[in-house]
């Protein structure tokens, strides 16, 4: 068999890599060669990973990494044009596909998990939604993020949905509305992201972020992050009378009893994440 024949009949490396760090899921985006653009099976392997993940009692954080020298490109720009050709111009395809991505940020607001971004290159459009989509977020010094979608006609109203809720108004409207990228110490500072770091250094640093957060009780942090996405969308008012409700419910829970009793006899919690 032929070199080229050979080729033509390795079988391709899976699109989204799953790993173990202790009680850490690192998931991988890998599809470098297409700067790991959000195609239809990249945000369906997504999906169906953060579902799993969510049932998986044994996993207590998530990390959402990228192989290559890009984050995300955002939906994958080549797979949306070839459905032009659709008798409808692709506008079925279209909506399927923006529902699709919709429902997996959401998916991972949901998580009742935290959710590490580790950006080790430029992250635009949905590239850069899914970076604001996730609870926390370490990038490289190169690391870059933009909505560059008014650049070619398309502005970036979903991944606005995600920015919005963690940039100011007037810098999301600021990336919005000019395309142009900001470097990673400036995402830090209007809030984007957590922390910069050495470039290469990323991956090991969300993982450790993320494995300082398994060591709290899983129950507190579900109940936490929950309550943390419900009562940004209410009022004043209704987000005290929320979170005043969540609190006595979390005081009724085991782990609340043990950690105040912890505090006050000054011993380490013991957690049944209960």
């Amino acid at each position: 068999m032929s070199a080229q024949a050979t080729r033509a009949h390795s079988p391709q490396p899976p699109i989204l890599l799953r790993e173990t760090a202790g009680p850490i899921a690192v998931l991988t985006l890998n599809r470098p060669a297409a700067r790991n653009s959000l195609s239809q099976a990249m945000i369906a392997s997504l999906h169906t990973e953060l579902d799993a993940i969510g049932n998986d009692k044994a996993v207590r954080g998530v990390v959402i990494a990228a192989n290559g020298p890009a984050f995300s490109a955002g939906h994958d720009m080549k797979e949306l044009t070839a459905r032009r050709a659709d008798p409808d111009r692709g506008r079925a395809f279209f909506a399927e596909m923006m529902n699709a991505c919709s429902a997996m940020m959401q998916a991972i607001v949901h998580l009742p998990k935290p959710v590490i971004a580790s950006v080790q290159g430029i992250a635009t459009a949905a590239g850069c939604q899914l970076v604001a989509s996730c609870d926390l977020a370490i990038a490289s010094e190169a690391a870059s993020f933009a909505t560059p979608g008014v650049d070619i006609g398309l502005f970036c109203s979903t991944p606005m949905v995600a920015l919005s809720r963690n940039v100011p108004r007037k810098q999301a409207m600021e990336m919005l509305l000019t395309g142009e990228p900001i470097p990673a110490v400036r995402a830090r500072e209007i809030g984007l992201i957590n922390r910069v770091v050495s470039a290469g250094t990323e991956r090991d640093e969300a993982i450790a972020l993320a494995e300082k957060v398994a060591l709290k009780s899983s129950y507190t942090v579900k109940l936490g992050k929950e309550a943390f996405y419900r009562q940004a969308e209410m009022s004043l008012a209704e987000a005290y009378r929320y979170a005043a409700e969540v609190m006595t419910e979390n005081m009724m829970a085991r782990d609340a009893e043990e950690g105040i009793g912890a505090f006050i006899e000054k011993r380490t919690p013991t957690w049944r994440d209960e």
